[in-house]
């Protein structure tokens, strides 16, 4: 079991705690215990009881929880928390904005014991009448519902890709000498998955349902299957499958039809033939052929969305796609200075031994108090750190940057002699997200047209399947980037990938540079660089537009220019 799956039950476990009116120094050892296992990097699953014992903070009764854990899943004390609780109750606990005691007194003085039940409550007026709730809480509790509710059955990519990875895998070990491949929107490097679909080659559909019926995570559907379709649910997520069986022959054009979009397939490109027509005609090899076929150069799956593809694909104009591979360094990280889990030193040093040349730290700025925001001491004490690791790690570089928030009337956190000590500066809102299109995009605009902003941050602040983006203008915004000369970011973060793609291909014709930053809290958050990549990909994003994947002299001259043109 993975160290956040751990750390996840101990937060549920204190969340619970608190929810049933425990004693607060039991939860406050819960709150303690996941603070401290967020700081460990080695995998706690396999360590013994004493080796726990051994990490600074944890104790003799949480090290023998995690014990509990790594051989159960779970441990008897949340176990039994879990069973005195509905799971709609439980469920509620995920609503942005209440936290355990507001759930319970939603519990226990209305009686709702279900999500359904707490909606009706709120259509009804009766959450406002409770004390510390009223009319706005109830709004934004209802509104938390409705979003939640819309996105029932939908994964983020990064979880359902490796599902359908895994499930790929059993699909094959079920059919060992069938062609199959994953398609859909997984192919699609789609931000948002409802589905999981494979294309599976056979002559013997029959016995080919017959071995999908052994797969152990996949429940068929027998109403929805058919012949020459096996469909159910795969168990370990929850997500429709759909796994099309097609003769030998065909298997290339069904993968092409299933890993594209409606509007990539049936958008002409000459006055009478689209591609749908030409997948028709015949068999065809692979997926190149078809395209081939059609004169045109492959275009990758992640592009078949039916914008200008299919105009470049025919003048053999399609972009060089951005390779994870082709990123220098890492820019929008956090540490211990403000609510990261590791040491400035510790996220340098992990950053260094993946291969990049440089990080970019941008912590929290002081606004952004509850994630510990750095006041103006702070911010000279990370600044004297990194002149001492600069000089320790070349050539690997540390440049100095924060995440400043953009405040209420579009400014920047800091006076004028704070902002020119950075390197760069990433400008982002994280308060007030109640604002409608003018008001955001204007707050916007002010920030970008700051000089001290050298990169907009996560522009509409959405969480995928947790909340929607303040609405912004995206001209308008980029328009403000491309005539201030600011970057954009890409948030790679999975339940961000913001800015996105579909803005991405506007960007790139003004001329904007983009960036993927992880916004990394933990040396794992470097992963998720990937995501990014796949994001800018969607969009046409190419190697020469990634600000990046310049090598560390190039981005050091760009920061300093940028400064220079300030005094």
């Amino acid at each position: 079991m993975e160290n956040k799956k751990i750390i996840r039950l101990f937060k549920l476990a204190a969340e619970l705690m608190e929810l049933h009116d425990e004693n607060p120094f039991k939860v406050r050892s819960y709150v303690n215990a996941v603070a401290t296992l967020e700081l460990v990097e080695d995998p706690l699953e396999g360590m013994s009881q004493s080796q726990l014992e051994s990490i600074q903070g944890v104790g003799k009764g949480i090290a023998a929880k995690i014990t509990e854990i790594n051989a159960t899943g779970s441990f008897e004390e949340l176990d039994q928390m879990l069973a005195a609780t509905p799971p709609g109750v439980v469920e509620m606990l995920r609503i942005k904005g209440i936290g355990p005691k507001k759930v319970r007194n939603l519990w226990k003085e209305l009686g709702t014991e279900t999500v359904e039940e707490l909606l009706d409550a709120c259509e009804q007026d009766k959450v406002s009448k409770l004390k510390g709730f009223g009319a706005k809480t109830q709004e934004n509790i209802k509104q938390a519902l409705l979003f939640t509710q819309q996105n029932r059955g939908k994964l983020l990519y990064a979880e359902a890709e490796a599902g359908a990875n895994e499930l790929l895998q059993s699909i094959k070990s079920a059919l060992p000498e069938a062609q199959v491949s994953i398609a859909g929107e997984i192919r699609r490097r789609l931000e948002i998955v409802t589905r999981l679909q494979f294309i599976l080659a056979t002559n013997t559909p029959v016995t080919a349902h017959q071995a999908l019926d052994t797969v152990a995570e996949l429940e068929k559907d027998a109403r929805a299957s058919g012949p020459f379709a096996w469909r159910g649910t795969y168990t370990l997520n929850g997500l429709d499958v759909e796994i099309k069986l097609v003769p030998e022959e065909r298997f290339a054009n069904e993968l092409l039809l299933c890993s594209s979009s409606t509007e990539h397939l049936s958008q002409p490109f000459t006055s009478s033939t689209n591609l749908l027509t030409v997948v028709r005609e015949q068999g065809y090899t692979s997926e190149a052929d078809i395209y081939k076929s059609a004169g045109m150069a492959y275009v990758e799956p992640e592009l078949r969305e039916g914008t200008n593809e299919l105009q470049l694909a025919l003048e053999n104009k399609l972009p060089k796609l951005l390779e994870l591979s082709d990123l220098k360094g890492i820019l929008h990280n956090h540490s211990t200075y403000s609510d990261g889990a590791h040491t400035l030193e510790q996220m340098a040093t992990f950053c260094r031994d993946m291969g990049y040349q440089y990080l970019g730290i941008s912590d929290h700025s002081k606004t952004a108090s509850y994630a510990g925001g750095l006041r103006e001491g702070d911010v000279l004490r990370q600044q004297k750190e990194i002149d001492e690791l600069n000089k320790k790690l070349p050539p690997f570089k540390i440049f100095k940057g924060i995440e400043s928030d953009i405040l209420g009337d579009g400014s920047l956190d800091y006076d004028k002699d704070i902002l020119q000590t950075f390197d760069f500066i990433v400008a982002s809102i994280h308060s007030s997200l109640n604002m409608d299109e003018k008001k955001a995009t204007a707050r916007l605009i002010t920030a970008i047209e700051n000089p001290y902003t050298t990169m907009l941050g996560h522009p509409t602040g959405r969480l995928l399947l947790r909340r929607e983006g303040y609405p912004i203008n995206h001209k308008m915004v980029i328009d403000a980037c491309a005539a201030n000369n600011v970057i954009i970011e890409i948030n790679s973060n999975p339940w961000r990938l913001d800015l996105d793609w579909r803005h991405v291909q506007y960007a790139l014709e003004k001329g904007v540079m983009l960036s993927i930053n992880p916004d990394a809290h933990h040396t794992s958050g470097y992963d998720d660089m990937k995501y990014g990549v796949l994001v800018g990909r969607k969009g046409g994003l190419t190697k020469e537009m990634t600000f990046n994947a310049k090598p560390v002299e190039e981005v050091e001259k760009y920061f300093a220019a940028r400064k220079e043109k300030i005094k």
